[in-house]
């Protein structure tokens, strides 16, 4: 991702620490999610000292996680594009009849909306396949490329088509967009022009493996009832193994256009936002975190981060005096804080985010979250699963209670490891993730299963009922709707400590450890699906 945008100087306003955060992030997406601090040092041109401030600053927000030499991704970020993508309510509103038509076609299908000159997805509902489609949420496609390109270039403005050609020119190989193949010699500048134009004309676009070989698409522009511009676009993609694109034209079309009229009647009926919507205080905790950590805290890269996140649902669009309430800021930090994301691409003033602009205060004017946001780790972080989530934390477990920590789902009647952290000893339980047991048998089968006495106690302890010299004691780990999906548990032999030592020392540790698990599981699942394997 570009730290800013090429042409004006950076404002004298802008918040110079924060700045130096998103570029840290940046580089880390571009890295594939992790770095090492030496890595980031020469990947960002920042001084050692400053790249250790701003990843300890970033770890202590839950954004990083610091894993040994390495600095990593951690799902937490993706409350950055989650509060884009809830202050956009496209895919809240849009989302369950995507999947719907997905699953009534057969065929993957996404939505997308325009980024500058390129396009973002911002839902995907993917088959699964032996070949099947590897974009993410929040992955960029140049806009030429793609069947939704030719229908937002439709409403570019001569600026925008300028903005294009120099991209072009500066990139013919299509090298700034890691998402996509580099680009094969053949298409030229002209083709697109005159596909945006016939875009215009027909109201649905063709992708005719224009991507990389064997991808097809056609797309039709969903339109905001408000304005009657384009709001996103919803593209059924498939393989010419199933479909070429004119038998995708001639047979899939129809059944799209319908399908996107019935999400404009959605977006119609939609209840208006609430303009009164207030998260509360997100900045309230930086002044105690600067004052455990010292100099270590970069106070301001926290607060400015804080600013992004008070956008969301019914928060689409604030005025200066909404960001300094939401987030418990000064106004002269908030200000300094959009001034930098107004600069860097990450906040647009004027508008909502779909081109409808809302007064409030007055004459104050408001701002609204770009779909740049998400270039900061959602795509890398969308495909997060359980056990991956689950991974970091059983380890620190595992290292403070000096036992063995796992996590398991239910299948059937048994239980399936899916993560473990083995202890740091001579004699410990042997069990490797894939390993399938009775339920019945296991305290993590016995919290899956939910019987009366665990619902009654809210664990399972296990007392040398499996193996002689074996206890176990496991908790139930709960998605973001509250439903079980998962347990885990801590096993330990039974000379180490009593059945009630289990549940005086190691159950509140558990617990800990799993409702940070959950938290992570609530961020990542807020508009993706979070796999249990």
């Amino acid at each position: 991702m570009d730290d800013a945008p090429a042409g004006p100087a950076v404002p004298a306003e802008a918040v110079a620490p924060l700045m130096r955060g998103i570029t840290v992030l940046g580089r880390l997406t571009e890295a594939g999610g992790t770095l090492s601090p030496s890595g980031l040092e020469r990947a960002t041109g920042l001084a050692r000292a400053t790249v250790d401030r701003i990843t300890s600053t970033l770890a202590r927000m839950g954004y990083v996680r610091l894993d040994g030499r390495d600095v990593v991704l951690a799902p937490r970020l993706m409350e950055l594009g989650n509060a884009y993508l809830a202050a956009l309510r496209l895919p809240g509103l849009l989302a369950a009849p995507a999947d719907a038509l997905a699953d009534e076609l057969d065929e993957s299908v996404s939505l997308a909306v325009g980024d500058r000159d390129g396009i973002r997805f911002i839902h995907q509902a993917t088959r699964r396949r032996a070949m099947s489609l590897s974009f993410r949420i929040g992955d960029l496609l140049p806009a030429e490329r793609t069947a939704p390109g030719p229908l937002f270039a439709s409403e570019w403005t001569e600026e925008e088509w300028r903005g294009w050609r120099a991209r072009r020119a500066a990139d013919p190989d299509d090298r700034g967009f890691p998402a996509v193949p580099p680009r094969e010699p053949g298409d030229t500048d002209g083709e697109f022009e005159v596909r945006a134009a016939q875009a215009r004309s027909d109201g649905w676009a063709l992708d005719d493996e224009l991507i990389e070989p064997g991808l097809v698409a056609v797309s039709v522009p969903v339109r905001s009832p408000g304005t009657g511009r384009i709001a996103c676009v919803a593209s059924v993609v498939s393989h010419t193994s199933r479909h070429t694109a004119t038998d995708l034209r001639d047979t899939l079309l129809p059944r799209l256009r319908a399908a996107v009229a019935d999400m404009e009647r959605t977006l119609r009926d939609a209840p208006a936002a609430r303009a009164d919507a207030d998260p509360g205080g997100l900045a309230a905790w930086t002044g105690a975190s600067k004052q455990e950590l010292g100099r270590e805290f970069v106070e301001s890269l926290a607060r400015g981060l804080t600013v992004l996140t008070a956008f969301g649902e019914d928060r689409a669009a604030l005025t200066l005096t909404e960001v300094a309430k939401a987030t418990g800021l000064a106004r002269a930090t908030a200000r300094r804080a959009l001034i930098t994301y107004e600069y860097l691409g990450l906040v647009v003033a004027g508008a909502g985010p779909v081109g409808e602009a809302r007064s409030a205060g007055g004459s104050q004017r408001t701002f609204a979250l770009t779909p740049r946001v998400l270039s900061l780790g959602f795509p890398l972080l969308s495909r997060t699963s359980l056990p991956r989530i689950a991974g970091p934390h059983l380890a620190d477990l595992a290292a403070r209670v000096h036992e063995s920590a796992s996590l398991a789902v239910l299948s059937g009647d048994e239980i399936q490891y899916t993560a473990r952290a083995a202890a740091d000893r001579v004699m410990s339980v042997d069990i490797t993730v894939g390993t399938r047991l009775p339920a019945t048998a296991t305290s993590l089968g016995r919290v899956l299963l939910a019987d009366p006495q665990t619902a009654t106690r809210g664990y399972a302890l296990l007392d040398e009922e499996w193996e002689e010299g074996l206890r176990s004691i496991a908790v139930p780990v709960h998605d973001r709707t509250g439903r079980v999906v998962a347990a885990a548990n801590v096993a330990l032999h039974a000379a180490r400590r009593t059945a009630e030592e289990c549940v005086r020392d190691i159950l509140p540790e558990l617990r800990a450890t799993v409702e940070r698990i959950e938290g992570e599981v609530a961020v990542a699942g807020r508009f993706v699906r979070v796999p249990l394997y």
